[in-house]
């Protein structure tokens, strides 16, 4: 992958904001970053350039939230035309307390993942992304289990009690919250990333051979602004007894770095969930091997669960049989 043009979601502070300054620093000729709108984008361009001395930072407005705010980011990229390397959706929202729901129907923690569908989608019907374009989108440990305080939904349970079986119904009401889905911040957040791993999945089939998609946890940084709406129980009781645990926590660049490691993997790994071992929130990362994330079931109906929410699809290139199985070490 040539290390030419990268776009960040979510650049204007935290995770986002490190990975861009790394990336410049690291010789990327352009590196496109996005805020909730275009004078938050500047200033945070504008910034960066003055830490990293290097002007290669274009600012777009970019509200994953707002369709037509995609579609006008989009409109502006097709119009520049130039290919872009490496895509990291990075953008994303700890669940409130209360539950908050878009004016587009969908849970706040879920929505993200709404835009960057229509993004990285609109992209590839543009041609706007090169032909060994690297994706990588924020996932987090939660959605492999075994997190204290986090508990996704049982998808294939929730489907046969309340959807008849239908697993897209099922992943449909998780993305908007909707009947029978109880809602708990946490897990609402455990949800919102198990559906970006089955989501990474089901792109890396609909990807051309040269590309690949990659869901990575940046793992525990908590020194950003991504849990400060986070609930009382996580804000004030999980996060200070990580933040006591030797090795359970990291800077917002070491975490960054993740992303930017990821984007230099293969494509006989696209499609698959890296986070940390097993217990750990930082360290190196690995393909995540539990069954669960596996699932090309589950895969599709979260694919097309999206689909029907957003309103746009990208047609599979290869069949479920095709992808590659999880390596037994992973990658680090």
């Amino acid at each position: 992958m040539e290390h030419s043009i990268a776009l960040v979601t979510g650049a204007t502070s935290g995770l986002g904001y490190a990975a861009s300054r790394i990336l410049a620093e690291e010789g990327w000729r352009e590196i496109i970053i996005t805020g909730r709108n275009v004078a938050r984008a500047k200033e945070a361009a504008a910034q960066l350039a003055a830490e990293t001395k290097r002007q290669v930072f274009t600012p777009l407005g970019l509200d994953l939230d707002t369709p037509a705010s995609v579609q006008s980011a989009l409109a502006e990229l097709v119009k520049q035309g130039r290919p872009i390397d490496f895509l990291l959706l990075n953008a994303g929202l700890v669940p409130t307390k209360k539950r908050v729901i878009t004016a587009a129907g969908v849970e706040a923690s879920q929505a993200p993942l709404i835009g960057h569908h229509q993004l990285t989608v609109g992209l590839l019907r543009a041609n706007v992304l090169s032909a060994n374009a690297r994706i990588v989108i924020a996932g987090a440990e939660p959605a492999r289990g075994g997190v204290p305080m986090f508990k996704y939904t049982d998808v294939d349970a929730f489907a046969a009690k309340y959807h008849q079986g239908d697993l897209t119904a099922t992943m449909e009401a998780l993305l908007r919250n909707g009947p029978y889905v109880k809602y708990v911040p946490n897990n609402a957040y455990a949800d919102a990333k198990l559906v970006i791993a089955w989501w990474a999945a089901a792109l890396a089939r609909r990807l051309p051979s040269g590309m690949a998609v990659y869901a990575v946890s940046p793992g525990g940084a908590t020194d950003t602004k991504v849990v400060r709406n986070a609930g009382p129980l996580l804000k004030y009781l999980f996060i200070p007894i990580v933040n006591l645990i030797p090795g359970m926590n990291q800077t917002p660049e070491t975490a960054a770095r993740r992303y930017l490691q990821a984007s230099e993997f293969g494509t006989d790994v696209s499609g698959q969930f890296f986070a940390s071992a097993q217990g750990k929130f930082s360290g190196p990362i690995e393909a995540q091997l539990q069954p669960h994330l596996h699932d090309g079931a589950n895969q599709e109906a979260a694919w097309q669960a999206v689909v029907n929410v957003s309103g746009v699809n990208f047609p599979p290139i290869r069949p479920l049989s095709s992808m590659n199985p999880p390596k037994e070490n992973g990658s680090s």
